[in-house]
């Protein structure tokens, strides 16, 4: 299994994330966001990362750690409950609308909406959910200087106990 990553990435992160969850070996190929080359248009057309090559190609991060909460179900990211189930993915289809643009928008240094969008995150309903959100409050939170809400900075110290989570605080940490 390859996945094609890049560290700044928050959208790789979560794969990372869900594969040292979920005790899974990979190699990974590191993209250069800066200077991607042409032959990941390739593997996806849009050109973005994250993609995992399984056999197939998948490219797009909450769909990558769906296939592998299906694939290898021990240990899941989704709840059991299809509700729950439900609610956990609509979340994030959610937080990637709003949240992410927002997250970028505010690295380029245009006002808006980041820091109310975190105030409102809604955290811990599930770990899938919560690992699609880590990166993006870790990276606002070391990387941007963003000041977290209370309730958030206790969420992120109780995920970051998690060894996969702590990882990832660890690499954006390097990247400061």
């Amino acid at each position: 299994m390859k996945l094609y990553d890049a560290p700044r990435c928050p959208y790789c992160a979560r794969v990372r994330i869900a594969l040292a969850e979920k005790g899974i070996g990979y190699e990974s190929v590191e993209i250069d966001l800066r200077d991607r080359p042409a032959w990941i248009y390739e593997l996806n057309a849009s050109g973005r990362v994250p993609v995992l090559d399984d056999g197939f190609v998948l490219p797009e991060s909450a769909v990558i750690m769906e296939y592998l909460d299906d694939r290898y179900p021990d240990r899941p990211l989704l709840p059991a409950d299809l509700r729950a189930r439900a609610d956990a993915r609509l979340r994030v289809f959610r937080f990637d609308e709003l949240l992410g643009d927002d997250y970028y928008a505010f690295r380029r240094g245009e006002a808006n909406e980041l820091q109310r969008r975190l105030e409102e995150l809604p955290v811990g309903g599930s770990l899938f959910a919560d690992v699609a959100y880590a990166p993006w409050v870790i990276r606002a939170r070391d990387l941007l200087g963003v000041e977290l809400p209370e309730r958030l900075e206790a969420w992120l110290g109780e995920l970051a106990r998690r060894p996969a989570v702590a990882a990832e605080v660890e690499l954006v940490r390097g990247l400061a």
